[in-house]
């Protein structure tokens, strides 16, 4: 799995669900799990806020993040990049921690902190020194409750996303095809509109939309606390109800998106762009996830996404790259942690010179003999190796473990989706694996997108385009 959809303010990578996956058992609410080192708490305060709290005692450090169950799907039409604008204005201070404090006290005490955007949620994270937790605690709950928005705090803010789209996204001829290609992979559904927002939908944000949008979501009970590291349930319990539990709930309005009808044409998108430095080939399925009716599908779609792109020995790298000699780079993804329907993604870049329809006409030869045939014995156990090497490494990181938590929950997963994940994969068959490849890997669902180079024009002067 590769990052999707999601939008941070630092440019940082979300980390996939498989990375991150521990081999863990659950019981109820208020109690713990344990499976080797790692022991995992769940509770709920009387406001509604959801915590899981994940023990790891080898380091004094703990990682303290709030997921809000909001993101640009809930967004209302001629309002995109609402949801992250106010991801932005949520740093703007409250009555007691003036605009841009809450960060310059968290770097005092020598943590870090930053904020994500998704289709699905918003996130805020500060990691620190496990003996600053109520600091953090008592900031995010601030905030949570208490921002102060102003339009001589919203406006300038607004000049910086606007600013950032032009950065990210209309200065990168990559990053254009995949926005263009997302628009056109989902007909209905809300991902479809770029998590940054429409440039001109942008710029018409307002102080009201901004406040109406923090009243109507930033709330406990729709709020998810994680805390990761050197702490105990109790420690966090007593810090969580002395904080966030004063904060009110609020009434919440019902969560609802329009539904993807049933795809039946491929799509082509083609983007010529003179900033372009190097072809580069893509393709995107759609895919169930957590919450689709194919949910079954979700775990050999995992090692599907290993099989065919998950480095140098999967099908795709290895006939491109090392036996064609087509491409420079050849790799799959795949993400579930989704409310509504993803995708399955493969990618490729043409060597120095060489043709991106040679490339995507191998590719297509490697799908077609998979769909044939599907996975053999010794790909199915090296993926599954794969994966659950990843899973171990993953307990390195008290950040890496508060984010699968935090995003499997804020889409819509249970605790159980993450700690049974490793058994799951374990269980996959290879007939599973070919169904799921069938079930998904259809023309019908795909858009396929190509980014070529192209000569600037010279306009009727003789002045290139641009000058």
């Amino acid at each position: 799995m590769i990052p999707r959809r999601t939008h941070d303010r630092a440019a940082r990578a979300r980390l996939p669900l498989i990375a991150g996956l521990l081999a863990l058992t659950l019981l109820p609410f208020g109690h713990a799990s344990r499976a080797g080192e790692v022991p995992v708490h769940s509770f709920e305060l009387d406001n509604g806020l959801r915590a899981v709290v994940i023990e790891d005692h080898r380091a004094p450090v703990v990682t303290h993040m709030v997921w809000y169950r909001v993101g640009g799907i809930d967004e209302k039409p001629g309002k995109s990049g609402l949801a992250h604008f106010l991801e932005h204005l949520m740093f703007k201070g409250t009555k007691t921690v003036p605009p841009g404090e809450l960060s310059k006290i968290v770097a005092r005490n020598g943590g870090r902190d930053n904020a994500f955007t998704s289709q699905d949620y918003t996130a805020y994270f500060q990691t620190i020194a496990a003996d600053r937790l109520g600091l953090v605690m008592k900031l995010e709950a601030d905030r949570m409750a208490n921002l102060n928005l102003t339009p001589q705090t919203v406006g300038p803010e607004l000049a910086v996303v606007i600013e950032e789209r032009r950065m990210r996204i209309d200065n990168n001829p990559a990053a254009l095809l995949s926005e263009q290609m997302t628009a056109a992979q989902y007909l209905a559904l809300h991902y479809r509109v770029p998590l940054i927002g429409w440039p001109d939908e942008l710029r018409r944000l307002t102080t009201d939309d901004a406040i109406a949008w923090y009243k109507g979501h930033y709330a406990p009970n729709n709020a998810i606390l994680v805390v990761a590291g050197d702490v105990t349930p109790d420690q966090v319990r007593t810090l969580a109800e002395k904080y966030y539990g004063p904060v009110p709930r609020r009434e919440l309005p019902v969560r609802w998106w329009e539904p993807e009808p049933k795809q039946i044409a491929a799509r082509r998108v083609v983007l010529k762009d003179p900033r372009a430095r190097q072809p580069q080939w893509r393709r995107s399925y759609l895919a169930p996830a957590l919450n689709t009716p194919q949910r079954k599908h979700i775990y050999a779609l995992d090692l599907l996404a290993e099989i065919l792109g998950g480095g140098p020995t999967s099908r795709l790298y290895r006939a491109l790259v090392v036996t064609e000699k087509l491409a420079s780079s050849a790799s799959a993804s795949y993400d579930e942690t989704s409310l509504d329907w993803t995708t399955f993604g493969l990618y490729a870049t043409p060597r120095p010179g060489g043709d991106v329809g040679a490339v995507e006409k191998a590719a297509d030869a490697v799908i077609a003999a998979f769909l044939e045939a599907g996975p053999t014995a010794q790909e199915l156990v090296r993926a599954k190796r794969s994966l659950s090497a990843a899973a171990i490494y993953s307990r390195d990181s008290s950040f890496g473990m508060a984010q699968i938590f935090g995003s499997t929950l804020a889409s819509g997963g249970t605790i159980a989706d993450v700690t049974e994940w490793p058994a799951r994969i374990e269980a996959v068959t290879a007939e599973q694996v070919l169904a799921a490849a069938r079930a998904v890997l259809r023309p019908a669902r795909s858009v396929t997108g190509i980014l070529l180079p192209k000569k600037p024009e010279k306009d009727s002067a003789g002045k290139k385009d641009g000058s």
